[in-house]
């Protein structure tokens, strides 16, 4: 059935109604006063949604996020991790198996928060390693079917642990593929596994044998992770891959000096290679010139009050305020930017085909032929509905109503 969504603002902009059908927004024109659908002339049947002059926007792609790696909804735990990345996965295996709640109960409810506040399309991790083996990545499996109709989610069958500190690992990984995994992920090739080459050989080598994309954390910082990028680079230009890697994290994007940062900015646009960021303090990417560059840029939310970090809700639009926050953006266009990042960039990065952001002023994705991903929300304007991250929300999956006023329908 033809949805209406009345009075609503698209980007903030002037009130319209929108219509959506077949899942892809059919038209957008002046708020009706005689109860016709704009652009049908008043014929045939169509739900409506009252948008109370509430701001249209594409609804959130997180990009970035461990659905097998959450405790919310639980009582809260005290961190006890210590820093590093080894260390912190061992203090995540040593007590991720005694929580209050099943790994599939919680990542089905941290999921089932995510799109209640807003966010439709999802590339979740899950982490198979010689200690898990397909435990988790089946749990996340296991969200996905019982969210299906109100979410799009990729799996990333993610190597937490490296490929080569113990035996088994790549096995396990290539298992995970068999299944049914849309991504191979890698990490660190240098810092955690310390062979780069065997490392990425393994990750590539496998993306090449299942056609699948490849999306690698890379923690690592300064030269090193500038070193482990350009074999990255390398390893997508020999094997035709451009469009299909991302890059997670990227610290050292935020270290390098102007001239390599530039070089290297220039590659990863010329390959196609995209960015993923959780938007971390301390290791702020530069937003502005990636984009500027063409270079696909999303925002993710990472594991959520697990045991890696106590931070993280499940609300991407709380993730947008911290990635303006963290740039240090006070201008609307710039934090209107990292809304389009939140929303347009993601799903860019999970489709390379999908419409990109072409600026830092663009705002795509409410136009006639978009697909109807969509996320009403409330404020005077984006930046305003940035700051307060009120609750008046109201989530659209595929032209459908799956959540409102923060929960599930």
């Amino acid at each position: 059935m033809t949805m209406v969504l009345r009075n609503v603002r698209p980007w903030g902009g002037d009130p319209a109604d929108v219509t959506l059908d077949a899942g892809v927004i059919t038209a957008v024109g002046p708020v009706a006063t005689d109860g016709a659908a704009p652009g049908d002339g008043g014929t045939g049947p169509a739900a409506t949604v009252d948008g109370r002059g509430r701001i249209l926007l594409p609804s959130f792609s997180d990009v970035h996020v461990h659905l097998d790696s959450t405790r919310l909804g639980l009582p809260f735990r005290p961190h006890t991790g210590t820093p590093g990345v080894w260390n912190m996965m061992l203090n995540d295996r040593n007590n991720w198996r005694d929580a209050e709640a099943s790994i599939t109960e919680r990542a089905t409810h941290t999921l089932g928060a995510m799109i209640s506040r807003g966010t439709t399309r999802v590339r979740s991790y899950a982490q198979v390693d010689a200690d898990a083996g397909l435990e988790r990545f089946e749990a996340v499996l296991a969200a996905r079917e019982t969210r299906r109709s109100r979410a799009d989610v990729a799996v990333i069958a993610f190597p937490q642990a490296g490929l080569l500190r113990e035996p088994g690992s790549a096995e396990v990984l290539e298992e995970a593929l068999k299944l049914g995994a849309d991504v191979v992920g890698g990490i660190d090739p240098c810092a955690l596994d310390r062979d780069p080459v065997r490392h990425l050989d393994i990750v590539f080598g496998l993306a090449e044998k299942y056609g699948l994309p490849v999306d690698i954390h890379l923690h690592e910082p300064g030269q090193l992770g500038l070193f482990s990028t350009q074999l990255i680079l390398e390893r997508t230009k020999a094997l035709g891959m451009q469009g299909l890697v991302t890059i997670s994290h990227a610290f050292c994007l935020a270290e390098l000096p102007a001239v390599e940062l530039d070089e290297l900015i220039g590659q990863m646009a010329a390959l196609d290679v995209s960015v993923a960021t959780v938007a971390p303090a301390g290791w702020v990417l530069p937003l502005e010139q990636l984009t500027a560059a063409g270079v696909r840029v999303g925002l993710g939310e990472d594991g959520q009050r697990d045991y890696w970090s106590p931070y993280g809700n499940a609300d991407m639009l709380d993730r947008t305020w911290q990635l303006a926050f963290t740039n240090k953006f006070r201008a609307d266009q710039l934090i209107e930017h990292c809304a389009a990042v939140a929303g347009i960039g993601g799903a860019s990065v999970i489709d390379p085909a999908a419409r990109r952001l072409a600026s830092v002023a663009d705002r795509p994705g409410l136009s006639v032929g978009d697909p109807a991903e969509l996320v009403l929300v409330e404020g005077d304007t984006v930046s305003a509905a940035v700051m307060d991250k009120l609750p008046g929300r109201t989530v659209i999956h595929r032209g459908t109503v799956v959540a409102d006023r923060l929960q599930l329908l």
